[in-house]
């Protein structure tokens, strides 16, 4: 089942936070063996930290600066842990909207920003975020392409719980003062459609442009010994089919839900081989990594028909914006 905007959202802290006052009124002195300072004043067991992944514990420390300052209006990937929008590693910043800042400022790791452009703020869980639509068109003028293509895609999208239409990306972004990124807005509004079920998929289909791939058909349905198969991407030159799997998919934590889903993958692809489709199969890192999706494709048979595209496969390899 596709992952939710809702169900990704991140309205409470994935860790216990123990502010000073906390700590005090447990009995509780923290110690670098046994916690770990995740801002000054908030603390969580160094146990529960050093076991969150890297988007937790940026949402770990969205939650640690809230304790600080809880009227503060997040912004950018901020916004998105609130929001459920999805993100790559772990930012480097907190982002702060300030509508009556005349200038962005920073103190850390917390970017105060100012803009000529007012965001629409809302209230999510008792917490202040820019509204969906200002925080996409924010994060699509700054993260590189792929991820900004992601951000948009998941927002638009039914399946992944998007309430956005595209117009009303284009719109926000149009009436805009601010100038960056115009380039990257045009090319993200231009690859939006809202079908993917993941992130991965996303990513992957912007590698197999960039790759110099023809450009596949998503989520095709094949009707075959009384079964609806569906797939993330099917490609009309050789019939062939390709997925991007993200890992969750399979229940790992639960056994017996994992091998029942992987002895069901392993019956639809044996299926859908017997009526003449190759079948590839790659992982979100190995989009982008990119070779693994290449050699995916290529055992497929498939091979490019169009130039590599080398300036953007590189943005894969710089993420600025994440620590």
């Amino acid at each position: 089942m596709p992952l939710l905007l809702r169900d990704r959202a991140q309205l409470i802290t994935p860790t216990t936070l123990l502010t000073a006052r906390d700590a005090a009124a447990a009995g509780i002195r923290p110690t670098h063996r046994t916690h770990h300072r995740v801002r000054a004043g908030v603390w969580t067991p160094l146990a529960h930290w050093q076991s969150l992944a890297p988007w937790e514990r940026y949402a770990a420390r969205v939650h640690a600066y809230l304790r600080i300052c809880p009227d503060a209006i997040l912004c950018l990937e901020s916004a998105a842990v609130i929001h459920g929008i999805p993100l790559f590693g772990e930012a480097r910043d907190i982002h702060v909207y300030d509508p009556s800042a005349t200038k962005s400022t920073r103190f850390g790791d917390v970017v105060v920003h100012a803009s000529a452009d007012a965001r629409d703020v809302v209230t999510v869980g008792g917490i202040l975020v820019t509204s969906m639509v200002d925080t996409v068109v924010d994060l699509a003028r700054v993260l590189p392409p792929a991820q900004a293509l992601t951000v948009a895609d998941a927002a638009v999208s039914p399946v992944q719980g998007g309430v956005l239409r595209l117009e009303q990306l284009r719109d926000r972004a149009a009436g805009q003062i601010n100038s960056r990124g115009r380039a990257r807005l045009r090319w993200v509004w231009d690859r939006v459609n809202g079908v993917a079920e993941s992130p991965a998929e996303v990513v992957s289909r912007a590698v197999i442009e960039w790759t110099g791939f023809e450009e596949p058909v998503q989520q095709p349905v094949f009707h075959y010994e009384g079964h609806a198969d569906r797939t993330d991407f099917g490609f009309r030159s050789n019939r062939a089919l390709c997925e991007a799997d993200g890992w969750g998919k399979y229940d790992l934590d639960d056994p017996a839900r994992a091998e029942a889903h992987l002895r069901n993958e392993k019956t639809r692809e044996d299926r859908l081989r017997r009526h003449g489709h190759p079948f590839g199969r790659w992982d979100g890192a190995g989009a982008t990594k990119v070779t693994p999706l290449v050699r995916a494709l290529q055992a497929t048979g498939l091979r490019p028909c169009h130039p590599e595209q080398p300036a953007m496969l590189a943005t894969l390899r710089r993420s600025p914006r994440t620590l």
